[in-house]
């Protein structure tokens, strides 16, 4: 198995892409530097500042604007979206551009000043009010949880039969990359040893809650895009945001801040280490299929040294 390449398109199409949609030429279409798994456009349209993520995977924004309109509607400063469709085989999500950069290229300075505003965003998006929506894991654009339970949910993250997805055919990577199937096995029976502590807990989870999801313009957080939108226990972001600000200590901010907010983690460590198993396995295997041979080995000694 190769490792994975995003859809690459030119100016030019993707031009013609925004003009079919808007039915008019937007201005200054330029493309913007990350997105996995997105190619990343910005541009104007009638005095706005916009961007187009486009991608050749199925249903890859199909929740998006469910996601968005939650967000925004209680006050989250999430992207708001401003229209979706497909154009051929690439399906694209067009959203508002939040002013600022990604909270990675501020400085440690601006980061450590930063970091209380971010726990309070993140806590209010996490106690997002979900109305009469049920369902765990996955949101569908109809605001469902795709299973009835957490742990019906990340077994199913990591079958072996996941076809017609990203992950098809990702035990190959046993064979094919720097992914050990014995760590793999051994950390995945310690994440369903700590699932019952995670499972009696239904939140709103952005899934992929790291700085290059997070703008800054240094001075304050600005807004939050993207994301692998899901129900269940929000420590999971709490473990994405974990360890991605260099030497500062995340989880003591995040509890200094429930602390002062009254707010009670029953079984903190325990979820949050069962969090830990499951975004770092899904990172293992990603790492792995991208390429990415040194962090895969880092990452893998970090999870063997968590408890058993």
């Amino acid at each position: 198995m190769t490792a994975y390449e995003k859809a690459r398109l030119e100016i030019a199409g993707v031009e013609d892409i925004l003009k079919q949609h808007f039915g008019s030429s937007p201005a200054g279409v330029m493309p913007v530097e990350g997105g996995n798994l997105s190619s990343v456009f910005s541009f104007e349209y009638e005095g706005r500042g916009c961007i187009i993520k486009l991608s050749d995977m199925d249903g890859a924004y199909d929740t998006e604007g469910y996601v968005a309109n939650l967000l925004t509607s209680q006050g989250i400063p999430f992207a708001k979206c401003l229209g979706q469709g497909k154009s051929g085989t690439m399906s694209y999500s067009i959203s508002e551009r939040i002013r600022g950069g990604n909270l990675t290229d501020c400085s440690d300075h601006e980061k450590q000043i930063l970091l209380p505003e971010l726990t309070g965003i993140l806590t209010r998006m996490n106690y997002t009010e979900l109305g009469d929506t049920s369902g765990y894991g996955w949101i569908q654009p109809s605001g469902a949880g795709a299973y009835p339970s957490w742990r019906e949910y990340i077994t199913s993250f990591f079958a072996g039969d996941q076809s017609g997805t990203f992950w098809e055919g990702w035990h190959g990577l046993f064979q094919s990359t720097c992914l050990e199937k014995d760590v793999f096995e051994e950390c995945y029976h310690r994440l369903l040893a700590y699932a019952k502590y995670n499972e009696p807990h239904r939140y709103f989870i952005h899934g992929d809650f790291q700085p290059w999801n997070i703008l800054s313009d240094g001075r304050q957080i600005t807004g939050i895009i993207d994301g692998n939108f899901a129900y269940g226990d929000f420590l999971v972001d709490l473990a994405t945001l974990n360890g991605t600000l260099g030497e500062l200590d995340v989880v003591q901010a995040y509890q200094d801040y429930q602390s002062r907010e009254g707010i009670i983690l029953p079984d903190f460590h325990e979820r949050l280490t069962g969090a830990r198993y499951f975004k770092g396995l899904d990172a293992l295997r990603f790492y792995a299929k991208m390429g990415w041979d040194d962090a895969y080995r880092q990452l893998r000694d970090e999870l063997l040294q968590l408890p058993e």
